[in-house]
């Protein structure tokens, strides 16, 4: 059986990009539905997959902590450290993934986390390096590559494991 790495870290990326109003509840509700079909299974994971749309926003809240917790994966609540430092990894993971333009990735970034999340900080600064393009020498393309090179840094960079526990890979 192919490890459910992948799939447990889609969810709990999803799970963060949601907590922190990124993404709609009904993306949750999706990515519980791609973890059961890459062999991810638990009690409250299949109740979370079972959500419809209409019911989506109200019973995500309830579902998704513990189903999370019985893949044994990490709730980040949404003024949490971790939890923003997940959330910048999850946005630089989904550029990467091509489902962000580098420069919407520095714009969320800068928006969302300002200068204030050192794990952000440098998506910030190329953020405002965009701001200032027209008056330096430096071009759009160059720009769009340092924030690929960093997007890429944070994503490497130490994280929370996301492997779910007691199940088999």
């Amino acid at each position: 059986m192919p490890s459910t790495e992948p799939a447990a870290r889609r969810l709990q990326d999803r799970a963060v990009l949601w907590t922190m109003g990124e993404i709609r509840a009904t993306d949750v509700v999706t990515a519980a539905c791609d973890a059961l079909v890459a062999g991810l299974d638990s009690p409250a994971l299949r109740i979370l997959a079972a959500c419809t749309r209409a019911e989506a926003d109200y019973d995500v809240p309830d579902l998704l902590p513990p189903a999370l917790d019985e893949l044994g994966l990490t709730f980040h609540s949404a003024g949490s450290v971790a939890g923003q430092e997940a959330a910048v990894r999850a946005l630089a993971a989904r550029m990467l993934a091509g489902e962000l333009t580098p420069r919407e990735l520095a714009f969320r970034i800068h928006q969302r986390f300002g200068h204030e999340l050192p794990l952000a900080e440098q998506l910030a600064n190329l953020d405002d390096d965009y701001d200032v393009l027209e008056y330096g020498d430096r071009t759009p393309e160059q720009v769009d590559a340092d924030v690929t090179a960093e997007a890429r840094r944070v994503c490497t960079a130490p994280r929370v494991p996301t492997e779910p526990t007691g199940l088999p890979t």
